[in-house]
């Protein structure tokens, strides 16, 4: 299995980016002491509950952070498995928010951001299915139950239906509104498995996630302001 691609990044754009993501992630509770939250790299021997939060007033899930070896000798555990799974379907709702932009976007810059989402997020969605895929783990979750529209930032299907309705700056204001609501829950979602997660594909495609979606961010909302 491929490793997932590392982004080549200048020195002066991830100091930006890392004065970005700091001020995001303070705003969303986020803290500095994420190496010392990691969990040891040794193997349990047996699951530890894990709680993932759940978004303000609703009860987090409670998963199993036992670690697994994967046939080319990779280390995961649960919490990736369950990141994965559950970005799969984030990533899915921003590739539809993105397509809404053809024909409906006002500014040419907002499409321009919508293109880069779908040209991001489409391939990372590929990804993911193919890292579950290697490890014979089914995409959806054999236990089911879960109600995808609790995860941070995804929209109700009342707010996708009524943002598909409106057209130019309309349009824009809401669809910036949306994705950057959107693209914080992913910020969440990448730096919480960072802390507990084990594996390294995983732990670059989080870092990558956080890195383009706080540019992702601050470049819309300079879009509207200005």
């Amino acid at each position: 299995m491929p490793k997932l691609p590392r982004r080549a990044v200048p020195v002066a754009l991830a100091v930006a980016v890392s004065a970005l993501v700091a001020g995001l992630l303070i705003a969303n509770g986020g803290g500095a002491d994420d190496d010392a939250a990691r969990p040891s790299a040794s193997p349990t021997t047996s699951p530890i509950p894990v709680v993932l939060p759940g978004r303000p007033g609703e009860s987090g899930a409670v998963v199993d952070s036992d670690d697994v070896t994967a046939p080319d000798g990779s280390v995961y555990n649960q919490l990736d498995v369950t990141f994965v799974r559950m970005m799969i379907v984030h990533h899915g709702q921003a590739v539809q928010m993105a397509t809404l932009a053809q024909g409906r976007a006002g500014n040419p810059q907002v499409l321009a951001v919508a293109e880069r989402i779908r040209g991001a997020q489409l391939p990372e969605i590929t990804l993911m299915k193919g890292w579950l895929e290697f490890r014979k783990l089914p995409v959806d979750d054999p236990r089911g139950g879960h109600d995808h529209t609790t995860m941070a930032g995804m929209q109700t299907p009342e707010a996708i239906r009524a943002l598909a309705a409106l057209s130019g700056a309309e349009f824009d204001r809401r669809f910036v509104a949306m994705m950057s609501a959107h693209h914080e829950g992913a910020l969440k979602m990448a730096t919480d498995v960072l802390k507990v997660g084990k594996n390294q594909q995983i732990d670059e495609l989080a870092t990558s996630i956080v890195a383009e979606q706080s540019i992702e961010i601050a470049r819309m909302r300079e879009i509207v302001s200005g």
